[in-house]
């Protein structure tokens, strides 16, 4: 019989990969796992890894990337993500607010993807 298991891996098609990169490493701390492909940048994030690729097609054409998926990633310092990205100047979508998984606020990343930060309780 066949089961599906759940997610196993989430990338982000992105159109600098370079200044993606640098984002999610100065930004949020993510750390680039050794051994990437050359398309890609693989981070070191548990339990399920996460990367930044070269599009496969054309984002320009799309509407708003991201619309429609929500994407969430834990962190230890809620608040202190918030402030540190917004004195960057990175545009939040969301203030810090308590909500059903903790702790969480909302920005978007230099593509325009809608992420959702939040701290389990």
């Amino acid at each position: 019989m066949i089961h599906v298991t759940g997610p196993d891996f989430v990338a982000l098609q992105v159109r600098d990969l370079e200044a993606s990169r640098r984002f999610y490493v100065e930004q949020l701390g993510l750390e680039p796992a050794p051994g990437s492909p050359p398309d890609a940048v693989v981070f070191t994030t548990t339990p399920i890894p996460f990367a930044i690729r070269l599009p496969l097609v054309d984002l320009d054409q799309a509407e708003r990337l991201g619309w429609g998926v929500a994407l969430w990633l834990n962190c230890s310092d809620t608040e202190g993500l918030h402030a540190r990205l917004a004195a960057a100047g990175v545009p939040i979508t969301q203030d810090p607010v308590d909500g059903a998984f903790g702790r969480q606020f909302g920005f978007l990343d230099p593509d325009g993807y809608p992420i959702t930060i939040h701290q389990n309780p």
